[in-house]
């Protein structure tokens, strides 16, 4: 059976350190990645004030991250919507088995330009 929740396509920002410049501060490559079926929603109120008094940040989306995908998400950033965000804090993982749609990570991303 087909799922009826489709997510869309976003880019995954992976960064790779290559280097330092000359004043010994590192030099990096950024790689874009598709990740395709990821569910994107906005936080909710409760959880954009959570955060908030945790860690000083903003949250504004929640991505869902589909099962079986294997890229690190942590601290890294992504683009959709045509705008660049930065994904912060620790993702959620469920078990996949207990999990019954596609997805079973979530992240939270505040804006970033």
């Amino acid at each position: 059976m087909a799922s009826m929740i489709k997510g869309i396509p976003v880019t995954l920002i992976k960064k790779s350190k290559t280097g330092t410049d000359p004043f010994g501060g590192p030099i990096y490559v950024e790689e874009e990645l598709i990740v395709n079926n990821v569910l994107i929603s906005p936080t909710s109120s409760e959880e954009v004030l959570n955060q908030q008094n945790l860690t000083g940040r903003t949250a504004v989306y929640t991505l869902a991250i589909p099962k079986g995908d294997t890229h690190t998400w942590e601290n890294q950033e992504v683009r959709f919507f045509g705008k660049r965000w930065r994904v912060f804090g620790i993702p959620l993982e469920g078990i996949e088995s207990l999990i019954p749609l596609d997805w079973n990570k979530k992240v939270t991303v505040e804006r970033y330009e």
